[in-house]
């Protein structure tokens, strides 16, 4: 382009979206094929044996009951009151650490993940995060005039990295006198691996070392989205009594959606909630975050709020809903495990799947990878470093073969299944 309208930092900016661009490819073959000859591993949401969206019914139900009032007036710009004493309540279960707590709505949980970018990192600085990573958070730092940098998640024995892990985050606090970290766990995506209570002890050791003497500041931001498909509620989130009187200069914040674990994905609802050890910070949390949505998307979805809310007040209900969102947990256990125990019987290098939406297979040519397994109408998302499988939306009928197929494709290309250094 010759000529350009757009500001200097605008110019040139073009989203090329990897998980939709494989998504419309699906979609092409479903028009083809039928939908019951292809395999769709693309979106990470929750489908049903036959491929149909699934919502929870008791988010249906009480969405579908709401007066109008409820579901067409504006809500205030931080969220609904009774909304954010839930958030509170949901992000932590009987694991609520020991701090000063405040909560603000966002517009889903990369509303969350955009105003922690803005409030809590300096232009131009780098955002640390793990070299396996939502391509958003890219997408977020650079639209803020920041940078990305990534550790290498696994060492070779598949265990989570600390030492490239301190290392990055040695080098990063040389040069700046702050750092943003990104941790999305439990049930990562995009790997399904989490962290252990033991990991997250290694990682606060390092912030809290770093922390000493007062003139560095940390922000943990802690991406919960998938947390409500890892397991047992109160035992997935045990490590977050760990974040505890840390430090002042040591702000954590969690980022809380409904999009998997209510299934409201389009309604684009979640939280932001800040923790410290420091009453002021906390408050300071509360009126930096309110003004950046105020500037951003200025309130959010009304419905969705009241919907949580209800929910959450109600004993019946909240009883109903647990039961019905364990069953669709249970539901995707059972096809990631299948894929696994196949990709381990014939000898397909997975990375460590714990739970979540994903899994993801290491290869050093992920595009052709996928172009090859759309010859067995299989569609996943190629990635940086690999091959990401959404196990949400495969049945279990249909991911059976899936890890066969894909070593099949990788021993046809000659592509490589280890992990690769990031840097």
């Amino acid at each position: 382009m010759s000529f350009s309208m757009v500001a200097s930092h605008s110019t040139g900016k073009v989203l090329k979206d990897v998980i939709f661009g494989a998504s419309a490819a699906c979609n092409e073959a479903i028009q083809k094929y039928g939908a019951d000859k292809v395999t769709n591993g693309t979106i990470g949401a929750i489908m049903d044996d036959e491929g149909k969206l699934i919502c929870i019914p008791t988010v249906e139900k009480v969405l579908r009951s709401l007066p109008t009032n409820e579901l067409a007036a504006y809500a205030p710009i931080i969220g609904l009151p009774a909304y954010l004493e839930a958030v509170k309540n949901l992000t932590f279960a009987d694991n609520k650490p020991d701090g000063y707590l405040e909560a603000v709505a966002t517009a889903g949980g990369t509303g969350a993940i955009h105003n922690t970018i803005w409030n809590y990192s300096e232009i131009g600085d780098s955002i640390l995060t793990s070299d396996w990573y939502w391509g958003t958070y890219n997408v977020l730092c650079q639209e803020a005039g920041r940078k990305l940098e990534t550790y290498e998640l696994f060492d070779e024995n598949m265990n989570y990295n600390i030492e490239s892990f301190t290392d990055k985050v040695n080098t990063l606090l040389a040069d700046q006198d702050s750092l943003l970290i990104i941790i999305n766990t439990p049930a990562h995506n995009p790997t399904g691996y989490s962290l252990s209570e033991e990991d997250w002890d290694k990682v606060l050791d390092v912030c809290k070392e770093h922390a000493k003497g007062g003139n560095k500041k940390i922000t943990l931001l802690v991406d919960i989205a998938y947390i409500d498909y890892a397991g047992e509620k109160n035992e997935c989130r045990k490590f977050m009594r760990k974040f505890s009187n840390l430090p002042e200069n040591i702000f954590t914040i969690f980022a809380f959606s409904m999009s998997k674990g209510y299934t409201l994905y389009g309604q684009r609802t979640g939280a932001m909630v800040g923790l410290s050890s420091s009453k002021e910070l906390t408050t300071e949390f509360l009126n930096v975050c309110k003004y950046t949505s105020r500037a951003t998307w200025s309130n959010i979805n009304r419905g969705a709020m009241a919907t949580l809310a209800a929910i959450d007040q109600d004993k019946t209900l909240l009883a109903q809903f647990e039961a019905e969102r364990d069953a669709i947990y249970q539901t995707i256990k059972q096809r990631g495990a299948i894929f696994m125990e196949e990709a381990k019987a014939c000898g397909l290098k997975a990375l460590p799947y714990k739970a979540g939406f994903f899994l993801s297979i290491p290869s050093s040519d992920p595009a052709a990878v996928c172009d090859k397994l759309h010859d067995d109408l299989i569609f996943a998302v190629p990635l940086k470093r690999g091959v990401r499988i959404a196990v949400c939306s495969i049945s279990a009928e249909k991911m059976h073969g899936i890890a066969q197929k894909t070593l099949n494709a990788l021993n046809l290309l000659k592509v490589n299944n280890k992990i690769f250094t990031s840097n």
